[in-house]
């Protein structure tokens, strides 16, 4: 491929994931929100063409062990992107924001350190009405944005 070609192909989003390599990681803290959230990704992948066999979904306690389970499926080298699936709720203490910042950091140094595209859903809200109003569509949005960056990544390469 010429470079302009390269270029303009890895400047379109490409939603096409038949072929492509899925690990998800689901926090089973707030189960009923994070179930939801992973059924919404999972129903959006099979749509946009990853077959269900080329999926990897496990679950962890909570969103600060969602780090470690996500660098151990980029070492494996078996994946094309992962997602991250959770729900933090604020509280009364600073563990809100304690675990919001730490989860989301490490989710990010886990992308940057393997490059490999992590999509982030793990939720952080002030209710429980508010993880229930984003759940569907922020699980949709993580499957679409996992397949966009996968083929971006290929392009890219």
């Amino acid at each position: 491929m010429q470079g302009s070609d390269k270029g303009q192909a890895a400047s379109q989003a490409s939603l096409n994931g038949e072929g492509l390599r899925v690990g998800i990681v689901q926090a089973r803290f707030n189960d009923d929100i994070t179930t939801a959230l992973a059924e919404a990704c999972l129903a959006e992948l099979r749509t946009l063409g990853v077959a269900g066999e080329q999926v990897r979904h496990v679950t962890v306690p909570g969103a600060l062990e969602v780090p470690i389970a996500l660098n151990a499926m980029a070492l494996s080298d078996d994946f094309d992107a992962l997602v991250a699936l959770g729900c933090i709720i604020r509280g009364e203490t600073y563990h809100f924001e304690l675990v919001a910042n730490e989860s989301g950091a490490a989710v990010t140094r886990v992308g940057l350190d393997h490059q490999i595209p992590i999509a982030n859903a793990i939720l952080t809200v002030e209710n429980t009405e508010q993880a229930w109003a984003r759940a569907e569509e922020k699980g949709r949005d993580a499957a679409r944005v996992a397949v966009e960056m996968a083929n971006l990544m290929k392009a890219l390469q």
